[in-house]
């Protein structure tokens, strides 16, 4: 014989609106994913049900008054978070602060943040329109951004995603390469594709793209264009020169934000002085909306013996640096 639980919940302080969406949009959210019966009536939430599945259905009302009370709102993506979390077997998300780095779930797992740094970029990002992240390879620039991008694309905050990467490999010079456009660049934007694919099911990417929902392209092509309601990453930004970074971050319209990134000591370009990331650092610093965040050697997250390799080259760098002020000395 299975034992019934029956628990009262009082919404005290809390719009019902808020909490249960328009229409009971959120409601139903909640009463498809329990098997548990729910009845609202005015301030009074009756759950009746198994004992265990009733105190999830607690819990999650819990963290959902927990949000209206920090943000004032609750969006569909934050009812999907907060029911996987309860119901997840990992034991790595249990409170709220894992709740709220949470960027997106994906179909085997979720992302967020794993380093002190990753986790200022992540914060940044909640609060900034345009944020440059600045770090060696490894550290997750490229994948958190598409995360970022991906997580306010389903929460519909933003309508489109555009991925954008300087060809500095072929010179710009994309007309002289084999095939069509897309042949033509996809070696270059191949990170891009990767992140994309760990995070979406193969067929709901390639109905983003053959939509446009999502655009993969050179950042030559994206002149003379306007971007409303659009999520823009401007990725290996250091191989960008400073007038094209300028076109870049001209895209912006309405309702848009942006991630540039880029590792400054492996700038491709023939002057490592025309990079507009190394310069865009003293031109839009101390402008509100806009933040720089640095990451470094610690927040390497790829095999282990990256981070050897990256401070091996940081100190071969000082030792010849130093020589060479000896010699001018």
């Amino acid at each position: 014989m299975n034992i019934i639980s029956k628990k009262n919940i009082v919404l005290k302080e809390v719009d019902p609106l808020i909490l249960l969406g328009k229409n009971d949009t959120y409601l139903k959210m909640i009463e498809e994913n329990f098997q548990s019966k729910i009845v609202v009536r005015g301030e009074n939430v009756t759950l009746e049900g198994t004992p265990e599945e009733v105190e999830k259905i607690e819990n999650v009302f819990s963290e959902l008054i927990f949000l209206i009370n920090r943000n004032k709102m609750l969006h569909k993506r934050d009812i999907e978070t907060v029911i996987r979390m309860v119901n997840s077997k990992n034991e790595q998300i249990k409170t709220m602060e894992d709740l709220n780095s949470v960027i997106i779930f994906k179909h085997n797992g979720y992302i967020k943040p794993k380093t002190s740094g990753q986790m200022k970029y992540y914060r940044s990002v909640m609060k900034n329109d345009i944020v440059f992240i600045i770090g060696p390879a490894g550290t997750g620039k490229t994948y958190l951004a598409v995360a970022f991008a991906l997580a306010h694309l389903k929460s519909k905050v933003i309508k489109k995603i555009i991925l954008a990467r300087p060809a500095v490999e072929a010179g710009e010079s994309l007309g002289f390469l084999p095939g069509d456009l897309r042949e033509k660049v996809e070696p270059y934007l191949r990170p891009l594709y990767d992140a994309l694919f760990d995070m979406l099911a193969k067929e709901k990417l390639k109905n983003y793209i053959e939509k446009q929902i999502i655009e993969i392209i050179p950042l030559a092509y994206m002149r003379g264009r306007n971007l409303d309601n659009s999520f823009l990453i401007l990725d290996e930004a250091q191989n960008a020169s400073a007038m094209q970074m300028k076109m870049f971050l001209t895209r912006l319209g309405v309702n848009s934000m942006a991630i540039v990134n880029g590792d400054i000591t492996q700038i491709d370009l023939h002057n490592k002085n025309d990079s507009g990331l190394v310069q865009i650092q003293h031109v839009l610093k101390n402008i509100n909306g806009i933040d720089f965040i640095y990451l470094n050697k610690e927040d390497v997250i790829r095999h282990r013996l990256v981070k050897d390799i990256i401070q091996a080259y940081d100190n071969h760098e000082i030792k010849k640096n130093s020589k060479s002020q000896k010699e001018n000395n």
